[in-house]
C-alpha cells in the first residue's frame, strides 16, 4: 500500500472540497460549509488571493483519496507582521500518518520555495476566516463559522514537527443568566449622559453600517496577534455573504458622541441547519434544512466584539455584552458563544467569565521553521 501526494490543478477544486464531506459523512458533530461557499472563498478571484497564492494537495492511498491541505502564501500577513511566514490550512485527513506526512512535507516545500522560514495554522485561509485546530471540546457540534475536527489530528501534526504557537478559546453562556447585577451600575454611568448610545442595524441602510464597521474593525484588533487588516474589498465580499442573512439584532453599533466607537456582531447557529444540508441545498435537503432554521435554531455566536483603541477603558464592552444577551433573550436562544479569544487577552477574558462565561472548547494554531 503506497501513498502519493499530488498538486491539483484548478480544474480538480471539486475534489478537493468533496474530500471531508466523504470522511465525515457519517460523523455525529462534523460540519460542513455549504460547498459553492467554500469554492468561492478558494476561487483565485476571491479578494483574498489579491494579496495571496496558494498550492492544494491530496494524498492517496492506492489510488483513493486519503487527505488534503493548502499552502498559503499571505503577503498582506507578512508585510503587516514583518516576517516570512507561510500558513497551512483546509487541512484534513483519515487517521494515516504517512498521508499526513507527505502533505505536510509537499506544504513546506512549496512554501519553502517561496522564501518562507516559518509555517502556521490551521488557518482558512487567513484569520478573518475559520482557523484553529479543536483540541478540546470534542462532544458537540462546532457554532456556525467555526471549525471542527477529530481528536487524532493533534497527533498527526504534532508528529511532523509541529508545536503550539497561540490557543484560541470558545466561551459558551446560558443566556437565561442574564446581566450580573453587579455590572448594571457600570452601565448605567456609562450612558447616563446620554453621549454613548447603541444602534442597531437598519437593514435599508446597509451600506452606512458597513461602513462604520470598517471603521472599527481594522482599529479594534490592529495590535492582537495573527491579526491582518481586512482589505476594502475583501470586507466588501463579507458584507455581501451576510447581507442576505443579517437581521437588526445580529449587528449593533456602540457611539460616542455620534461616532462609531464598537460594535458587535451575532449570528444564529446556522450549522444546525447546515448539518442537513450535506454541502448542498437540493431537492434532498432542501425541507429538512428549512426545517431546522425555522424551528430547530437556539443558540448562537458572538463573532466578533470590537473596541476602537480611542475609547477603550470605559466599559463599552460591558454595555455591547448586556445588549448581546438582551437581544439573544429577544431571539429565544437558550445559550451563546462568545469565540474566539485569544488565550492571553486578558482584557476580554475576564469580562466574559465576570459575567458567567465559561470555556467549552478550544482551537489552537500550531507553526514550524521551515527555512535550510
Amino acid at each position: 500500500m503506497s501513498i502519493e501526494i499530488r498538486e491539483l490543478p484548478a480544474e480538480a477544486l471539486n475534489e478537493f472540497i468533496d474530500y471531508p464531506f466523504a470522511l465525515f459523512r457519517d460523523h455525529p458533530y462534523w460540519v460542513g460549509e455549504l460547498k459553492k461557499d467554500i469554492r468561492h472563498l478558494l476561487d483565485n478571484a476571491h479578494p483574498f488571493w489579491l494579496h495571496g497564492e496558494r498550492a492544494l494537495f491530496m494524498a492517496y492511498r492506492d489510488g483513493k483519496p486519503a487527505g488534503r491541505i493548502a499552502a498559503i502564501v499571505n503577503r498582506a500577513h507578512n508585510s503587516f507582521h514583518s516576517e516570512n511566514c507561510g500558513f497551512f490550512g483546509f487541512f484534513d485527513c483519515a487517521e494515516d500518518h504517512e498521508a499526513a506526512a507527505g502533505l505536510f512535507a509537499a506544504a513546506e516545500k512549496y512554501l519553502r520555495a517561496k522564501g518562507m522560514d516559518l509555517i502556521r495554522g490551521p488557518v482558512n485561509p487567513s484569520t478573518n476566516e475559520t482557523c484553529g485546530l479543536l483540541i478540546e471540546g470534542f462532544d458537540s457540534t462546532p457554532m456556525v463559522m467555526m471549525p471542527y475536527n477529530p481528536p487524532y489530528y493533534a497527533g498527526l501534526i504534532e508528529a511532523v514537527g509541529y508545536a503550539k504557537a497561540k490557543d484560541l478559546l470558545a466561551y459558551t453562556m446560558e443566556v437565561a443568566q442574564g446581566f450580573p447585577e453587579r455590572f448594571e451600575k457600570l452601565v448605567k454611568r456609562i450612558t447616563r449622559g446620554g453621549n454613548v448610545t447603541v444602534d442597531f442595524v437598519d437593514i435599508k441602510n446597509l451600506d452606512a453600517a458597513i461602513a462604520d464597521l470598517k471603521d472599527i474593525y481594522n482599529s479594534a484588533w490592529e495590535k492582537n496577534w495573527g491579526f491582518i487588516p481586512m482589505t476594502a474589498a475583501e470586507m466588501d465580499d463579507l458584507a455581501a455573504a451576510l447581507k442576505p442573512m443579517l437581521k437588526p439584532d445580529y449587528l449593533y453599533f456602540a457611539r460616542v458622541d455620534g461616532k462609531p466607537a464598537a460594535f458587535v456582531m451575532m449570528l444564529p447557529d446556522f450549522n444546525v441547519a447546515l448539518k442537513a444540508a450535506r454541502g448542498s441545498l437540493n431537492p434532498f435537503t432542501l425541507l429538512p434544512f428549512l426545517y431546522r432554521m425555522l424551528f430547530k435554531m437556539r443558540a448562537g455566536r458572538m463573532l466578533t466584539l470590537g473596541v476602537k483603541k480611542e475609547f477603550r477603558g470605559r466599559g463599552l464592552e460591558m454595555l455591547l455584552i448586556k445588549t448581546a444577551i438582551e437581544a439573544g433573550k429577544k431571539m429565544e436562544w437558550v445559550h451563546g458563544e462568545m469565540s474566539w479569544t485569544l488565550e492571553d487577552n486578558t482584557q476580554i477574558n475576564n469580562s466574559i467569565e465576570a459575567i458567567g462565561g465559561r470555556v467549552y472548547k478550544k482551537y489552537r494554531i500550531y507553526e514550524k521553521t521551515i527555512h535550510s
